[in-house]
């Protein structure tokens, strides 16, 4: 053994050992494979360019799909079928067949009961010849018109004029005079009454006993001189209008009351609402009515029977014009707005309205109360005689149209000094009626069904 700088060697390590590694050897270690790296490796830069220097790997493959082969997958089921199976598929398809069967029945059952009316039109009026009186009558009176309305209809342009192509129904305020001051309205005395009736006729003030005339003025614009119809179309192209207390509406009225005093003859109310705003409970301009009246007395009014109400969606009928418009044929009638389709009241004539009104034997007087409309023989009667239309605006009332005690409502329908009342709180009531309070009617359309009144 030598020692050379102290290190410690023998001849026999001269020659190193099969497979043992000599000091001088650099052992690199085997590189192991990064799974993050890119598949091309890193590119020196100098290789960029070069045809040989840059030559892409394929990536590694990672996944290797062991799908089963479907021919490889064994199908007891087809083998040996279950008898029940084939239900699965039989019950839909009979389902289906008889769905397809009873569609196209109830759309021929519905065909059949639909009738392509041919009408004659009778009036066409957009105003842009003024208001025709052949056609037109402005209704004057101060009854109230049986639901103690506050309004004096007039025939003056201050409350049914033409501006822009368009007829105008505006309420106005009575004159303060007459209002504060004994006066009496005598429309008998110029023969402007449009009623036979006294009462409708004349109004008084009287500061002893708080009565007072009618404490607004209005109009209602009728065709009662002009064109009817029996079984028929109207449309009427309107804008309601604001302001409490008003009380807008498009209807009809018997020519003739040959089944006897209202309501036996019958009413048609196409539309009708209230000026007040959407916050009124009861509805305001947001939303509208329609309904017909009919009963053997006015107290056995069987209108409640035959209404219905239509809101307007995120908006009110104030806003903007609508179409009203009524269908009216043997077999039924119906309301609508701004189309056929949207149905507001739909009334069918399949029995008579006597067995409909199921009435008492009595009224609360024990009065008794007859049929006055079976004798016809039609379950259209009494809404089977020639109706004429009215346009108009109304104010307040004591039917109940507006409810005691309802939004500050500022009279009370029983009291004696109901007008004087709505008078008095006019601060009040009279400033909403300055943007909008009228109505505006652009049009008016009437048709009469062919085969009656000569068409």
């Amino acid at each position: 053994m030598d020692f050379h700088h102290g290190t410690a060697t023998t001849t026999a390590t001269n020659s190193p050992r099969p497979g043992t590694p000599d000091d001088n050897d650099h052992i690199e270690p085997t590189p192991t494979h990064n799974p993050f790296q890119t598949p091309y490796g890193s590119i020196p830069a100098s290789a960029v360019g070069s045809s040989t220097g840059f030559q892409v790997q394929p990536p590694p493959r990672y996944f290797h799909s062991r799908r089963i082969n479907r021919a490889e997958i064994e199908k007891p089921w087809l083998e040996k079928k279950d008898p029940k199976e084939k239900w699965v598929t039989i019950i839909p398809i009979i389902g289906m067949v008889l769905g397809i069967a009873l569609t196209g029945f109830l759309i021929y059952e519905g065909l059949q009961t639909i009738s392509n009316h041919v009408y004659c039109p009778v009036l066409d009026e957009d105003f842009s010849g003024g208001l025709n009186p052949k056609t037109w009558t402005k209704e004057v009176e101060v009854g109230g018109f049986g639901n103690g309305q506050f309004e004096q209809t007039t025939n003056t342009d201050e409350n049914a004029f033409i501006q822009d192509g368009m007829l105008h129904i505006k309420p106005t305020l009575q004159d303060q005079k007459l209002m504060e001051s004994n006066n009496v309205i005598n429309l008998l005395k110029d023969g402007s009454c449009s009623s036979d009736i006294w009462s409708n006729c004349v109004a008084v003030t009287n500061t002893t006993n708080g009565t007072v005339v009618n404490p607004v003025k209005s109009a209602r614009v009728s065709t009662r001189g002009g064109p009817k119809i029996k079984f028929g179309r109207v449309e009427v192209v309107a804008q309601i209008p604001e302001g409490d207390w008003m009380w807008p509406a498009i209807w009809l009225l018997p020519a003739n009351e040959t089944y006897g005093p209202w309501p036996a003859s019958g009413e048609i109310d196409i539309m009708e609402s209230r000026g007040n705003n959407y916050t009124y409970p009861q509805g305001g301009n947001n939303i509208v009515s329609s309904a017909l009246h009919w009963g053997p007395t006015s107290s056995a009014d069987a209108w409640w029977q035959t209404n219905v109400k239509r809101e307007a969606l995120h908006t009110t009928y104030s806003a903007g014009f609508h179409t009203f418009g009524l269908e009216w044929t043997e077999k039924y009638i119906f309301t609508y707005i701004d189309t056929r389709l949207l149905q507001v009241l739909y009334t069918p004539f399949n029995k008579p309205f006597w067995q409909r009104g199921d009435f008492p034997v009595a009224d609360s007087n024990g009065t008794r109360l007859v049929d006055p409309w079976s004798q016809t023989g039609r379950d259209t009667t009494p809404f089977d005689q020639d109706f004429y239309l009215i346009l108009n605006v109304a104010v307040g009332g004591t039917n109940g149209w507006f409810e005691d005690g309802v939004k500050s409502k500022p009279w009370v329908d029983a009291s004696s000094t109901a007008k004087k009342d709505f008078w008095t709180a006019r601060d009040q009531w009279y400033p909403t009626w300055e943007k909008n309070g009228q109505m505006v009617i652009k049009s008016v359309k009437m048709w009469q069904q062919q085969g009656y009144n000569g068409c």
